[in-house]
């Protein structure tokens, strides 16, 4: 059935239940899993001053993103683990979240990819995710919502 499935991650507990779903079902038909977290691009990217020199105002801000996605896939990959499935785990940096997602699937072959109904965002929450409709769309495997 399933032979490479993808899990989206922010570490919020809906992806954690869509990891735990991703993993059970992988245990069930055999298929190799990837956990993925996106890092997204930066709102401020730097700036020039007025001799043309470009300032980085937020380095500490980056380094602090790939550490904390470092720590999310740590996580979901010792919870997978702890459901019996060893899952490799990818970073993908400066990309929004479907992007990155689709991306992802298509680099490893993926034939299924799980993710929550919706991410950390505020207003988002309310209903399905922009990033999962996005996804839903634009993606050329099936996509698992998990509520």
């Amino acid at each position: 059935m399933y032979k490479h499935i993808i899990v989206a991650t922010d570490g919020s507990d809906l992806a954690k239940r869509a990891l735990d779903h991703a993993a059970r079902l992988a245990h069930i038909v055999g298929a190799r899993v990837t956990i993925c977290t996106i890092i997204e691009p930066s709102a401020m990217l730097g700036y020039a001053d007025m001799a043309g020199a470009v300032f980085d105002p937020l380095p500490e801000m980056v380094e602090a993103q790939h550490e904390g996605a470092k720590n999310v896939l740590k996580a979901a990959a010792a919870a997978a683990l702890a459901l019996g499935i060893e899952a490799d785990t990818q970073i993908v940096d400066n990309a929004f979240p479907a992007e990155g997602i689709i991306a992802v699937a298509e680099k490893v072959a993926a034939d299924l990819i799980v993710m929550g109904s919706h991410g950390r965002r505020g207003f988002g929450r309310l209903l399905l995710g922009s990033q999962t409709n996005e996804v839903l769309a634009h993606s050329k495997v099936p996509v698992l919502v998990i509520r």
